[in-house]
């Protein structure tokens, strides 16, 4: 009780402190937002429960009514989640993982250190030609089975989504809102980043967040070995169908990402590409997964956490606090070149942590538009700062989907992701507005 009160509280405080900046409806969303972060962050409900919550308080505050926030629970990267999350069951039902496991130990150190690092970069390279939430659901079970210590099974989870989140910079099809910057850049008449200049001028900065991000989940590891299995069976049948369908789920991921100009893709929904591969497992000739059997071990609370992540993300655009928000930008024009790529990268990154990065990036883009084109800034080089710190958001389980994965492995609490992501998305906002200013401008002017 004492912890729903503190929530409460907070909440209420952040209406008033918001009501001196906004309108009522404007201040009740961010003291609502407020509620249910401490009530995340301090388990005072369960996850589940306080993800649900938005379908309640949002229509009695009047910020969205009931049609207009449970339709969020829908949004289709849910059921890629959905999909995905179904074929991690059936690698670690089919004791898939081990065999995965024990490939990646062979190759890189036996260490906490060393498979921190791997796990890093794996996901990372793997997200920069893949979705960082397809990245992040493909390897999640593998991790959690390489150790039984519940401490590393936290940093090794934590691996793997931030490792998702610093590679899917890397390529303009990494992420959504690249390609989101993409589309407006065209939109707007400007001159696009060509695939392979992209890839020149944020590898650097991603190479260095790897190193950064492994590094800090690596303090305080042990350098023991992580002892391996040397006797491992061959593949049995049921492994096998596993792996032929997740490589034909690669090879179809691949496929449909397009390259422009290069390659347009072969233009299937994700989501329906994942959920289909999940749903086979059900099917003959694969027969894997039961849904009597196999129900329960689905993360439906997570599925619960993106509902209210979008819920959150569309309130902000309703209610105009998105436009508020922007409008504020405007008035720091007078400020150094610097320090306004700096203001913008602080107020992206932290904006991101209680709303979609895709929702938040396509509103804040051409109002940012517009900033650059009064203070002088390149254009391109503003956009690019506020596209990259939408995907570097590591504190919250509701800033990306990786991080919500992670949530889902039970490996991973609140305060630990915050504790680590505060520290990351300091440090992103540091490196990105370095990169911005001492490399990618030379280049873009």
């Amino acid at each position: 009780m004492i912890k729903i009160t503190i929530a409460v509280l907070i909440g209420l405080t952040a209406f008033f402190i918001s009501l001196s900046i906004f309108n009522t409806t404007q201040a009740s969303l961010l003291g609502l937002i407020a509620l249910l972060v401490v009530l995340w962050t301090n388990e005072g409900l369960p996850l589940a429960v306080v993800s649900l919550l938005p379908i309640i308080l949002f229509p009695a505050f009047d910020i969205l009514s009931t049609k207009a926030t449970t339709v969020n629970y829908s949004h289709p990267i849910i059921f890629l989640f959905l999909g995905g999350f179904m074929l991690a069951i059936a690698v670690e039902k089919s004791n898939l993982h081990r065999w995965v496991a024990d490939k990646m130990l062979s190759l890189f150190p036996s260490t906490p250190r060393g498979i921190i690092f791997s796990l890093a970069i794996t996901s990372g390279f793997l997200s920069s030609i893949l979705s960082n939430t397809t990245t992040a659901l493909l390897l999640i079970s593998i991790a959690l089975f390489i150790t039984d210590d519940v401490k590393l099974k936290l940093r090794f989870a934590l691996a793997i989504a931030y490792g998702a989140s610093v590679g899917g910079i890397m390529t303009p099809i990494g992420t959504p809102p690249n390609l989101i910057l993409i589309g407006i850049m065209s939109e707007k008449g400007m001159e696009a980043i060509p695939f392979f200049q992209w890839i020149w001028m944020v590898m650097p900065l991603a190479l260095v967040m790897f190193v950064v991000v492994s590094f800090l989940l690596s303090l305080g590891v042990s350098n023991e070995p992580i002892q391996r299995d040397e006797n491992r069976k061959p593949l049995d049948a049921n492994q096998k169908k596993i792996l032929l369908l997740m490589g034909t789920l690669v090879t179809l991921l691949l496929l449909n990402a397009p390259i422009k100009p290069y390659w347009s893709g072969l233009g299937l929904s994700e989501a329906g590409i994942l959920l289909g591969a999940g749903l086979l497992l059900f099917m003959p000739p694969f027969n894997i997964l039961d849904w009597m059997e196999d129900k329960a071990k689905i993360p439906f609370r997570i599925m619960f956490l993106f509902g209210a992540g979008f819920s959150i993300a569309k309130a902000f655009s309703s209610t105009g606090l998105a436009d508020e928000v922007a409008s504020y930008l405007i008035v720091m024009t007078s400020l150094s070149p610097i320090l306004l790529l700096l203001s913008v990268a602080m107020l992206i990154t932290f904006t991101t942590e209680i709303t979609s990065n895709t929702a938040l990036i396509s509103i804040m883009l051409p109002v940012i538009y517009s900033v650059a084109e009064q203070t002088g800034i390149n254009t391109t080089l503003f956009m690019m700062v506020a596209t990259l710190c939408s995907s570097y958001a590591f504190m919250l389980p509701i800033a990306t989907p990786p991080n919500a994965i992670a949530m889902s492995s039970g490996a991973v609490n609140v305060k630990s992701m915050m504790r680590y992501g505060v520290v990351l998305n300091l440090l992103g906002i540091f490196f990105i507005v370095l990169t911005a200013q001492f490399f990618w401008k030379g280049i873009l002017e």
